[in-house]
């Protein structure tokens, strides 16, 4: 009888992530990698929405934030349920607990960002939601009160004033059969969020433009992605925008949530960050769900 001899072999294959919709390929090892994984997640309920004196932020995993801003209250790109790629945290508050919610604003129609399962619960709750004008055509097809803006435009929810931040993300025209229409890059956003406590920089997901590392006024926080992927800033133009903002905190999302150790887009490493950039102590690695303060620069360091 002839002996077999099996090889350790590793199958490079295209795989389509629905996530972020656009094609990667990707090593298959036989082992799996290292994952830098977010902290345990700190559950929080209907007291995170009351009205208080101050900005508070959560992170909701993913690139999910939720904003109260002395009683205004919004989320921005909720994913709070319904993925179809395994996580690795625990969402830290179910859509039925969330009481209500002044506004939804949604980056753009990749499915960690615009969750169609967590804004069809969130629905009943939420007074309006804001996008581009294609993810606002989404919307509406769903019955969302929605309403899309332009790029640079801005709106107001409540107390605060939004500005629409121009992206480059439009993946789905470099891989053809991906989808069936061509995307501009204003299907897509980012948001400054003005609010009483200072302003906060919602960066969605981009390629690194010029036109990002010179925002006026200097954001008071950033919604901080910085994974090295082509369709985000990569880890090189990350370390751009951190170093042009040098006493910026850096709220850390896009990263730590989802178990897919080949994938670049949510594989960002914080200790890696804390190497590269400026003052790496102002890098918060919140838990989903823990609260961050916001609070104003002074004025010497802007």
């Amino acid at each position: 009888m002839r002996k077999s001899l099996l090889t350790p072999i590793t199958v490079t294959i295209l795989v389509v992530f629905a996530s972020e919709g656009y094609a990667q390929v990707a090593d298959q090892p036989t082992q799996k990698k290292y994952q830098a994984k977010a902290p345990p997640t700190q559950p929080f309920g209907k007291e995170a929405f009351d009205s208080s004196k101050e900005t508070t932020i959560r992170w909701l995993g993913m690139g999910g934030f939720l904003i109260n801003s002395r009683g205004t209250t919004l989320m921005v790109d909720p994913l709070l349920k319904g993925f179809d790629m395994p996580v690795m945290i625990d969402f830290p508050i179910k859509t039925e607990d969330v009481p209500k919610l002044d506004a939804i604003l949604v980056t753009h129609s990749d499915n960690d960002h615009y969750s169609i399962p967590t804004n069809r619960d969130l629905k009943a709750v939420t007074k309006s939601y804001h996008s581009t004008k294609y993810v606002d055509s989404l919307m509406k097809a769903e019955g969302f009160p929605s309403f899309g803006h332009d790029p640079n435009e801005k709106f107001k929810v409540g107390t605060l004033t939004i500005k629409m931040v121009p992206v480059d993300h439009a993946w789905q025209n470099a891989y053809p059969g991906a989808a069936k229409r061509t995307f501009l890059n204003e299907d897509c956003t980012g948001f400054m969020i003005e609010t009483p406590d200072g302003t906060i920089w919602a960066q969605g997901d981009s390629r690194l433009m010029p036109e990002h590392l010179t925002i006026l006024p200097v954001p008071d926080a950033i919604l901080f992605d910085f994974s090295d992927s082509e369709w985000h800033f990569t880890f090189e133009g990350a370390v751009k925008i951190a170093n042009a903002y040098p006493n910026t905190p850096l709220l850390l999302c896009h990263w730590g949530s989802v178990d897919a150790p080949d994938f670049a887009p949510f594989n960002g490493d914080p200790e890696k960050l804390k190497k590269a950039i400026i003052n790496p102590e102002r890098i918060h690695v919140l838990a989903p769900g823990q609260p961050y303060k916001l609070t104003k620069l002074r004025r010497s360091l802007r």
